[in-house]
């Protein structure tokens, strides 16, 4: 991923980041070049990310052991007008850009088709998901019986991370004024993502 220094996050917003987005998109390329790619909830933890995929899902099977593969994290993104920056009034030298945050995770990944894996895959994602509420479910739950034959119906997957990419193009390029008012246009435009990012930004400026 292009990641220009003004827009680069350090090793604790990306940790911060992805602990606030628990799914992203796992890509690999299958033997005949193919591009496969699935949404997961993942587990982030030691060099390494956690995840399972459905067992009739094809992705699984296409992915050869220890071949690379990449994680990518997503938060909301939106259109920045350059309409919004007091400079366009000033000398008219503005254009169009798209905001929005993202961290890759890239390295070899290897399918588990264990169970006991995969049970401890899907507990910790439970433990993630569960733990705040008042009355947590856990996989003990629900029946035995009925909890093996859920986890024989997936496979784990297991990404070791040799890289990080995270980047934050949150206009950081441009001027304060231009900031306030890129945020200003964002904050009343009608959608949950706009303002999504719209909070990102004042977050950047430390507002």
């Amino acid at each position: 991923m292009y990641v220009p220094h003004f827009n680069a996050m350090d090793a604790a917003a990306a940790a911060d980041f992805l602990d606030a987005h628990p799914a992203g998109h796992l890509v690999t390329v299958g033997p005949d070049g193919r591009p496969d790619v699935t949404l997961l909830p993942l587990v982030v933890e030691d060099g390494r990310v956690l995840a399972h995929l459905a067992r009739a899902n094809e992705h699984w099977r296409r992915i050869a052991a220890g071949s690379p593969g990449v994680i990518v994290v997503t938060a909301a993104d939106a259109y920045v007008s350059p309409g919004w920056y007091p400079s366009k009034a000033e000398h008219g030298r503005t254009v169009p850009t798209w905001n929005y945050s993202e961290v890759q995770l890239s390295g070899p990944v290897t399918v588990h088709d264990d169970l006991e894996f995969v049970r401890d895959v899907v507990t910790r994602l439970t433990h993630r998901h569960e733990d705040h509420r008042a009355e947590p479910w856990a996989v003990t739950d629900a029946p035995e019986r009925y909890v093996e034959g859920q986890l024989r119906a997936v496979v784990g997957v297991e990404l070791r991370v040799e890289a990080v990419s995270a980047k934050a193009k949150l206009s950081q390029n441009r001027s304060p004024a231009d900031r306030m008012g890129a945020i200003a246009g964002l904050e009343a435009e009608p959608g949950p993502a706009a303002h999504e990012v719209a909070r990102a930004m004042r977050a950047v400026l430390g507002d």
